[in-house]
């Protein structure tokens, strides 16, 4: 099911589904949120980026040396290195690389 809102609150963050019930809770010791996609959320902590699903589930870990969050947009995200945009999909395979102009 689609992601509605994240909300962050306390030492909390909270993911609700598109139904508006409350998906997953999650510490937010496991890092910064960084962006919300459709369906997964990316967090960044130390030198890592994590993504997780609407159920709280990790299903992805990829190194922050990949680029600098940009952005996430409906089932993906994106890194920005140099003069490069990467594109990656929830599941953090890389599906596109365009130059960031």
């Amino acid at each position: 099911m689609a992601i509605s809102d994240v909300q962050e609150k306390g030492s909390w963050i909270y993911i609700y589904d598109g139904n508006g019930t409350k998906s997953a809770t999650l510490s937010d010791s496991i890092g910064d949120l960084m962006g919300i996609g459709s369906d997964f959320i990316v967090l960044l902590k130390g030198s890592w980026y994590y993504v997780y699903d609407e159920d709280g589930k990790k299903i992805a870990t990829l190194s922050k040396s990949s680029g600098d969050f940009k952005n996430a947009v409906g089932n993906s995200f994106n890194l920005i290195k140099g003069s490069w945009v990467y594109t990656y999909d929830r599941k953090g395979k890389k599906i596109n690389t365009t130059s960031a102009r």
